[in-house]
């Protein structure tokens, strides 16, 4: 037989795992604490090999030892085998694929060409080990990581450098920076809307890390140093202690904003003091001639608040605070609430979201605006896709907060569905993710939550959904493209990283 073809059944077995394990790190933005985090979780040995391939390589083993005329080409017929599994993949459209970034191209090419370069030697070698190429393609994969991590790192610092020192020739430029373990995108977007009459740059959808924030600065900023914006909104993630401080040394906010501080992540933060002293690295970046604006209604925010330097401004719903809502509504159209003598109408739901209109209510008096004008702003709202919104299709209320999800905007939903007015009530989640010891007993709580608003509960997590399904008290269902659609004048609630195709089958 031609060598070639034993090297060419290796790599055509190896793709598709190849290409699976690359989306997956690429969706945990090529981190390993998120990684390891998502293995532990869901279980290394399903998400890196899964059941199917090292059992059908197992049985042609023992093919190859039960019948004499298979035993010198078990092997070939296990990565053909394989290499039929990845072409079906491709075939019924499953094959998981990444975005193909400069990132994704290089390490993919790198892993690819290291399996032709293992394929190679062991085809002269030890021929039969070439059936293991395509269950340690997670290992290959991590090797190209490391090997390109110091140029990467190198990489990353200068365009961070560079976004920094790009900011700092913007002299007249007031920055609010936004963070939170919920609320950020929210908040980012309500001012937005009512600073749309000035010339305000806000970070796009997504982009909330140290290299998302400096490329994205790079690019904006360099575009207007003839006539530099007046605003930059700049929302803030992190997963560790240490990169909201490198993404203000890069921003450089003078105007701070913390929405809520929960529990999210918290499997990376390590514990809960760690999470709020990342967050309230916010407070400790800005100027003493700055100000921050915390929700006083969450007690991890204001335990937080000495932080700062310059003043702070509370908001909350529940007394002692600077900025004050009463006579909070929700009606069919959003949220209306008092502050001070006037009337505030946001087509915003949930009532959660009543502190975060404050804070933006906060930050635009802190820029010049009064009430008048931020209240006749917030009726030109909209929010995002995928953050807490709502809209009707096919006779079904949808509430889709598909976009990120935490135990507390997890339980705003569940109380806002609980005062609708549908027939059958339906929750499809994904579960939450990277909770850390916690991730079991907060599923077992939602699910009693949930017990007292809920007709049926679908997940898309088997996992998560066993522990949900013991608060829940009943039985509830994981999803597959068998369960029947819902029927007209229902509610479906989307809660969590929900694929847009499992919406629209329950729709039709």
């Amino acid at each position: 037989m031609n060598t070639a073809v034993p090297i060419l059944l290796a790599l055509l077995a190896s793709l598709s795992p190849l290409l699976t394990l690359t989306w997956l790190w690429q969706i945990k933005e090529w981190r390993i604490d998120r990684l390891r985090e998502h293995l532990r979780s869901e279980g290394c040995f399903r998400q890196l090999l899964g059941p199917v391939r090292p059992a059908t390589v197992l049985t042609l083993f023992v093919l190859g030892i039960l019948l004499p005329h298979v035993r010198q080409s078990w092997h070939l017929l296990a990565l053909a085998a394989l290499g039929i599994l990845g072409l079906a993949q491709f075939a019924t459209k499953r094959q998981r694929v990444p975005v193909w970034t400069q990132k994704a191209k290089v390490l993919f090419m790198c892993a690819l060409t290291l399996t032709l370069l293992i394929a190679y030697v062991w085809q002269y070698s030890h021929p039969t080990l070439l059936v293991v190429l395509p269950l340690i393609q997670s290992w290959i994969l991590g090797l190209s990581w490391v090997i390109f991590l110091p140029v990467d790192s190198l990489l990353k610092n200068r365009r961070m450098q560079r976004a920094s020192a790009l900011r700092d020739t913007f002299q007249d430029l007031t920055v609010i920076g936004i963070t939170g373990s919920a609320g950020k995108t929210t908040l980012k977007e309500l001012l937005a809307c009512v600073l749309s009459s000035r010339d305000v740059l806000t970070t796009p959808a997504y982009v909330n890390s140290e290299m998302g924030v400096a490329n994205w600065m790079l690019s904006q900023l360099s575009l207007r140093k003839e006539s530099p914006p007046e605003l930059l909104i700049v929302e803030m993630g992190a997963y560790r202690k240490g990169e909201i401080a490198r993404l203000c040394a890069i921003a450089k906010p003078t105007l701070g904003a913390i929405t809520f501080i929960g529990k999210q992540h918290m499997a990376l933060f390590g514990s809960q003091e760690t999470l709020s002293a990342a967050k309230a690295e916010l407070l400790e970046s800005l100027p003493v001639e700055g100000k921050a604006f915390l929700n006083a209604d969450n007690n991890a925010s204001v335990a937080v608040a000495k932080k700062a330097a310059c003043p702070v401004v509370l908001v909350g719903t529940g007394g002692h605070a600077d900025v004050e809502a009463f006579d909070i509504e929700e009606t069919a159209s959003g949220i209306v609430f008092r502050e001070g003598d006037t009337r505030f109408a946001v087509p915003l739901h949930g009532t959660h979201n009543v502190t975060n209109v404050l804070l933006a209510i906060a930050i635009a008096r802190e820029l010049g605006m009064n009430n008048k004008e931020i209240a006749s702003a917030l009726t030109h709202y909209v929010p995002p896709s995928h953050t807490f919104s709502v809209r009707t299709e096919k006779g079904i209320q949808i509430l889709d907060d598909t976009h990120n999800a935490s135990p507390a905007s997890f339980k705003a939903a569940m109380s806002w569905a609980r005062m609708q007015p549908a027939t059958l009530k339906v929750l499809l989640t994904s579960g939450l993710i990277e909770l850390g010891q916690e991730q079991d007993l907060i599923h077992t709580e939602l699910g009693e939550v949930a017990t007292k608003t809920f007709d049926r509960v679908i997940f898309m997590n088997a996992r998560s959904g066993r522990f949900f399904e013991k608060g829940f008290g009943k039985p509830i269902e994981i999803y597959s493209p068998t369960l029947p659609p819902l029927t007209d004048k229902s509610l479906l609630v989307c809660i969590g990283r929900v694929p847009s195709g499992a919406i629209h089958h329950l729709l039709s």
